[in-house]
């Protein structure tokens, strides 16, 4: 199981947090020193969708000053891999499962 995300996110401690109290093993990495593959978006996107994969309510989106109806897939997929922060943390990856996001009770179905 892999945890993306950066170690000053507050939706991030709390999954790391939730993992570790039900002694689930995980890796973690830092979005801060690793750009996602446009593979590796494509690949979350398709199963979590891209609505909740990029997060239009973060500073990074807002100091870009980027339009997400405007663009298309493509266009949205090489923003998420040069800009990781404007992607919505964490993403967890467990095999073919991809979750975005902290949501506990989710968790306690998932995990």
């Amino acid at each position: 199981m892999r945890v993306y995300g950066i170690t000053t996110c507050g939706s991030v401690k709390k999954a790391t947090t939730f993992l570790k109290n039900k002694n689930i093993d995980f890796e973690f990495v830092d979005f801060k020193k690793y750009n996602p593959t446009i593979d590796e978006i494509t690949r979350w996107s398709a199963k979590a969708g891209m609505d909740r994969l990029f997060n239009t309510k973060g500073t990074k989106y807002k100091t870009l000053g980027l339009d997400y109806k405007a663009m298309d897939e493509k266009t949205k997929t090489e923003w998420l891999s040069k800009e990781p922060l404007l992607i919505k943390r964490p993403v967890i990856e467990n095999g073919d499962t991809v979750v975005v996001g902290f949501d506990e009770k989710g968790y306690v179905e998932i995990f």
